[in-house]
C-alpha cells in the first residue's frame, strides 16, 4: 500500500537553500514527535510510515510533517527513495523516528547548506543509548554516518545496512545527531527478528551460498569483536549485552539464510 499526504508548506521560512529532513518510522509513536520537534527549522519534513505500524504513528506524523508517505516494508533503501521522491529541496537530512538532531548539529548543518562552496555531503556523528545506557565504546563511537547530501541522481542501497551511492568530496559535521534505540531486550529482539529476514533475504537474493563456519564461528567472532576489540566492557552490562546480541543476530541471520537456502534447492 502507498499512500502519499501533502501539507501545505509553512510561508516565509527562509531564502536559504532549502533543506528536507527524511524520517522513516514504525510504531514510533512514542519517539517520532520529539524528533519531528527537534527537526523545526528545517524546509520540508517527509516522513515515511511503514505500514505495518500498529499504533498512533501515522497521526503523529500527519499533524507534523509536510509530506507522509504510508508504504509496506520490503526493504530500507527503498523506503527512503519513495521518502527521497517526496523531496522538494536542495539537501536532505535522513533520520530515523527514534534520532534527535541536537541545536549545534542543527546550527552546524544551516551553516554548511547557505554555503556555495563546499563539500556535497555530510557525515554526522551519532551518540547512542542502548539499553538505557549512553554508550562510550562497543563500537558505537565511531559511528558517522553519512546523512546530509545535496539533492541529485543520488539513491540509496542495501536492504538493511542502506547506504547513499555518492561520489565525491565528504565532509563531516561535529555535532551529535542523539540515537536512542533498543530501550529494553524485547525491542532488540523484535529488531533483531525483522531485520535479520531482511539480511537474509538480501544474501539470497545476491546468490550468496550458505557456510556451516557463519552458524559457527561468526556469531562468536561477533561478539568478541564488540566486547573486546571495540571496548565493549566499557560499556558495563549493557555493553555486554549488546555484544552477545549482536552475536545472536548473526547467527539467527545465517540461519534464516540456510532455511532460504534449502527452500530454494
Amino acid at each position: 500500500m502507498l499512500e502519499t499526504v501533502a501539507f501545505a508548506r509553512v510561508p516565509g521560512r527562509c531564502t536559504r537553500s532549502r533543506v528536507a529532513a527524511l524520517v522513516l518510522a514504525r510504531d514510533a509513536e512514542r519517539d517520532l514527535a520529539g524528533c519531528l520537534e527537534s527537526l523545526g527549522w528545517v524546509d520540508q519534513v517527509v516522513v515515511v510510515v511503514d505500514a505495518a505500524s500498529v499504533d498512533g504513528t501515522l497521526g503523529v506524523a500527519r499533524a507534523a510533517a509536510d509530506a507522509v508517505i504510508v508504504r509496506a516494508l520490503d526493504d530500507f533503501s527503498a523506503q527512503r527513495n519513495a521518502g527521497l521522491d517526496a523531496v522538494d529541496a536542495d539537501w536532505v537530512l535522513a533520520v530515523d523516528a527514534d534520532e534527535r538532531v541536537s541545536p549545534r548539529l542543527a546550527a552546524e548543518i544551516r551553516a554548511a547548506t547557505a554555503s556555495p562552496h563546499g563539500p556535497d555531503a555530510y557525515r554526522v556523528p551519532r551518540v547512542s543509548t542502548i539499553l538505557g545506557r549512553r554508550f562510550r565504546a562497543s563500537g558505537t563511537a565511531g559511528d558517522r554516518p553519512l546523512r546530509l547530501f545535496r539533492v541529485g541522481c543520488r539513491r540509496w542501497v542495501g536492504a538493511v545496512h542502506e547506504r547513499i551511492e555518492f561520489e565525491g568530496q565528504v565532509g563531516e559535521l561535529s555535532g551529535p545527531l542523539l540515537h536512542d534505540t533498543l530501550r529494553d531486550i524485547g525491542e532488540f529482539l523484535r529488531k533483531l527478528d525483522r531485520y535479520t529476514t531482511l539480511e537474509a533475504a538480501e544474501r539470497q537474493a545476491r546468490g550468496d551460498r550458505p557456510d556451516a563456519r557463519d552458524l559457527l564461528a561468526r556469531p562468536v567472532a561477533t561478539f568478541l569483536k564488540l566486547y573486546l576489540g571495540r571496548g565493549g566492557f566499557r560499556d558495563g552490562v549493557e555493553g555486554f549485552l549488546y555484544a552477545a546480541l549482536s552475536g545472536l543476530s548473526v547467527l539467527v541471520r545465517h540461519a534464516k539464510h540456510r532455511e532460504l537456502a534449502r527452500r530454494g534447492a
